[in-house]
């Protein structure tokens, strides 16, 4: 299993600080002279662009719209296929959240293909506290038998329980969402009726503490490996939220 390199509406809220994720209707253009960004969850997510293979996988990413854009229904990340090369997305926040509530709400949520990850995680480049990265990952590590396809995951994810493999339902609209606080992180899947799906904590002090950290948001091919049905992916975020510790 590979270590992961890699509306704006605001309400308040009397029972906390909520920032409440509406997407934009249309996604940033690049300029002449910068990377592509686009707005989304209330903060500027910039668009990762490498014509050279780079982690995680490695892969090729694409910046153009046919790989992430913004509409009435979310942000779009989508795998494409361009001549003989793969093009995965990835999106990364400008804004460092530190600890808090991270939500991400996937409408429909797909079958993924077993050579394809989505992640929803925090992410520095800095190497201190396992880059201060937390994962959601709907993933099966191109195991198409694996019965299971989701990970919650407090980094690094082969040190002795740091890392719950679940089964997550295909087809329902459901919630992602971590809570990172001092010395925890509480995950949970829910419907957007508010039921609980699936749920795990983790209690230790190498949880990590806030540091410059990013918000990311990605879609990939593990190993590099194409898909195996030979068909393009796309993942649609409808939303984008994170709530301060009170």
């Amino acid at each position: 299993m590979p270590n992961r390199r890699r509306f704006p509406l605001l309400i308040l809220l009397a029972a906390g600080l909520t920032v409440l994720l509406v997407a934009p209707a249309s996604a940033a253009r690049p300029g002449p002279s910068g990377p592509r960004t686009v707005s989304f969850g209330g903060i500027t997510w910039l668009v990762k662009d490498f014509s050279r293979k780079i982690g995680p996988g490695p892969n090729y990413f694409g910046a153009t719209t046919s790989n992430v854009w913004t509409d009435s229904a979310g942000l779009h990340l989508k795998i494409t296929k361009s001549g003989a090369k793969w093009y995965c997305a990835e999106v990364i926040g400008q804004t460092s959240l530190a600890y808090g509530t991270y939500a991400w709400t996937i409408t429909g949520h797909p079958a993924l293909d077993p050579n394809v990850t989505l992640g929803l995680f925090t992410w520095n480049d800095d190497a201190a506290y396992a880059h201060r990265e937390l994962d959601f990952e709907e993933a099966r590590w191109g195991n198409a038998a694996d019965p299971t396809n989701t990970q919650y995951v407090v980094q690094p994810y082969d040190a002795t329980g740091h890392l719950v493999r679940e089964t997550l339902p295909t087809t329902q609209t459901l919630v992602h969402s971590f809570r990172w606080a001092p010395g925890r992180v509480d995950f949970e899947t829910r419907t957007t009726a508010g039921a609980l799906v699936r749920a795990w904590s983790y209690i230790g002090s190498d949880v990590p503490v806030p540091g410059g950290e990013n918000p990311r948001m990605n879609l990939w091919l593990f190993r590099g490996s194409a898909p195996a049905n030979g068909q393009p992916v796309e993942i649609v975020v409808n939303a984008f939220s994170w709530t301060p510790l009170p």
